[in-house]
């Protein structure tokens, strides 16, 4: 099965305000596993960036202005994406703003949910917690995420997050290998000799009996009869 983990960053929150998307990250699971094969882009929004955004994501104007337009990566995008499950935190937000991008540029497929299955993991996460916070954050602390990275949000980053939280949304991981080639344990065999020889016993002296029968008399009378190993060397008393 392929899935693709999928974060964007935007210069503000509604696409029908003109904002636009100015990062777009995705990594790659097959079979539960990340394959490395990631997509990753930032883009010049041709607009302004609201300061409530670049407080959150750090990216500029003067940073993004080398960057391509969304139109030059389009077509790479959707080929990316076409027939993957694409697992996205709040996807109402990011398939929203994709679908403003494509219909912007006139594209042909414009409706992202006909050439792939959007899945939104914030809507399982509070199905798994109702009335919990279930934001990335609060889930990475919740399953024990590393996100100490996370200083700013970045797609890219918040989506390999994504993919450990997904993982463990859905059961855990299944391997820490990308490549099960990677493990290479070798078990060597043990054989042991059933035809070795018996073990010695060694008896006791007949000086070494009556000690102990002494022994256990003494500690007999000293504890009023209730000596559990004189009554076992006993048993008719």
């Amino acid at each position: 099965m392929r899935q693709i983990i999928l974060d964007t960053e935007t210069t503000g929150l509604e696409p029908k305000q003109g904002h636009r998307i100015i990062e777009v990250g995705c990594v790659e699971l097959v079979n539960r596993r990340l394959t490395g094969n990631n997509f990753h882009y930032y883009l010049n929004p041709q607009r302004d960036i609201d300061e409530g955004a670049v407080a959150v994501h750090g990216l500029t104007t003067e940073f993004l202005s080398d960057k391509p337009l969304y139109e030059a990566i389009a077509e790479e995008l959707y080929e990316y994406l076409k027939g993957a499950e694409v697992v996205i935190h709040n996807a109402a937000f990011d398939v929203g703003f994709i679908n403003h991008e494509y219909r912007l540029m006139g594209f042909e497929h414009s409706d992202m949910a006909s050439w792939c299955e959007v899945t939104d993991s914030l809507h399982m996460a509070r199905k798994m917690f109702p009335g919990q916070r279930n934001s990335l954050d609060a889930l990475c602390k919740r399953f024990e995420i590393d996100n100490s990275r996370r200083q700013l949000h970045g797609a890219l980053l918040d989506a390999e997050i994504l993919a450990d939280v997904y993982l463990m949304l859905t059961g855990g991981q299944n391997s820490l290998f990308a490549d099960d080639s990677a493990v290479n344990i070798e078990f060597e065999p043990k054989v042991f000799d059933v035809n070795r020889p018996k073990l010695s016993v060694i008896s006791a002296t007949p000086d070494e009996i009556l000690h102990h029968q002494q022994r256990l008399e003494a500690i007999n009378k000293s504890s009023n009869g209730h000596c559990l190993w004189a009554q076992l060397n006993n048993p008719s008393d």
